[in-house]
């Protein structure tokens, strides 16, 4: 064999080491996610099997009355899982539509110049810690709230509704405008064409050929929305309430988790094990979320050349 076959078949074992070398980081980077979401599943059914052995899963799903630290203790989740109800539906009704209105304007409407500006604007609210929106709920929405209608109370699921919509509006509005960006510029060129508005362009053709997108994107930021803790907790307060009354105080199914994991709960006992119970329910609640988008985006997707 001559020196240069023996140079090729050098090269030739070195690229295929790397390329295997790639192939395995790889792979088991994809292995560790699907370890790390099986390893959380079974801590929360886990966890979550030691907790229904003393408590009826009826009783869990169908209760009214969520007092788990008292004595007797009251095991019903609804309460709590009216509350996150309350947070989702009214920061979705507030950031929804601005979000679609705001993603319209930066894809078919604002020149490069004003992109540029609005666009990071919009994102910095995304680097706001959670945190800091609770506080700023507590210190300027509420107080303007109890301004315009005094029966609002100091810890009120209006004001956690207001600051969640606030957080989840980058999202949305990030969202849609990469999905209206995605529809062919040759679409809106037929419509100008045949004599359309600019209007009549983005609302009759733009946004129901980026609909599968922007459906999508409404999933997710209420996904979001459900799963947000620091900023419910402060803002929405700690009384698991069964109400539907925005001005009233209520706890969130994460409000409740941060409480007891606070240490207010001895571990190894039902009070513990019931923060393991509502996760895996939240968890659940978001699982469906995220089957629902993707549904979503099979069922309206739209297919261009």
């Amino acid at each position: 064999m001559t020196a240069t076959q023996l140079d090729a078949l050098r090269k030739s074992s070195t690229r295929q080491w790397k390329e295997g070398s790639i192939h395995g980081v790889l792979m088991t980077s994809a292995l560790l996610s699907i370890l790390t979401t099986v390893g959380v599943v079974a801590v929360l059914a886990a966890e979550s099997s030691t907790f229904f052995r003393e408590v009826s899963p009826v009783e869990f799903l169908t209760g009214t009355k969520w007092t788990p630290l008292f004595d007797p203790p009251s095991h019903g989740v609804l309460p709590l899982l009216c509350g996150t109800g309350l947070i989702a539906v009214g920061s979705g009704i507030l950031a929804l539509p601005i979000g679609l209105a705001i993603a319209v304007y930066l894809s078919e409407m604002a020149n490069r110049r004003r992109r540029r500006i609005v666009k990071p604007m919009l994102e910095v609210l995304a680097g706001i810690p959670t945190v800091v929106y609770g506080y700023f709920a507590l210190t300027f929405v509420t107080p303007c709230l109890r301004w315009l209608i005094p029966s609002t109370e100091v810890f009120n699921a209006a004001a956690g509704a207001i600051v969640v919509a606030i957080m989840i509006l980058p999202m949305v509005a990030s969202l849609c405008d990469d999905s209206l960006q995605a529809v062919p510029a040759s679409l809106r060129q037929a419509a100008y064409s045949l004599g359309a508005t600019p209007r009549e362009v983005s609302v009759g053709i733009v946004v129901p050929g980026a609909l599968s997108g922007i459906l999508a994107s409404f999933v997710l930021a209420l996904s979001r929305a459900i799963g947000e803790t620091m900023a419910v907790t402060l803002a929405a307060g700690a009384t698991p309430r069964l109400t539907l009354n925005p001005l009233e105080s209520i706890q969130t199914m994460t409000a409740f988790m941060a409480q007891v994991s606070s240490g207010d709960a001895p571990s190894g006992t039902s009070q513990y094990n019931s923060i393991f119970a509502v996760g895996f329910l939240l968890f659940a609640i978001t699982l469906f979320m995220n089957w629902l988008a993707q549904r979503v985006l099979h069922r309206f997707r739209e297919a261009y050349e």
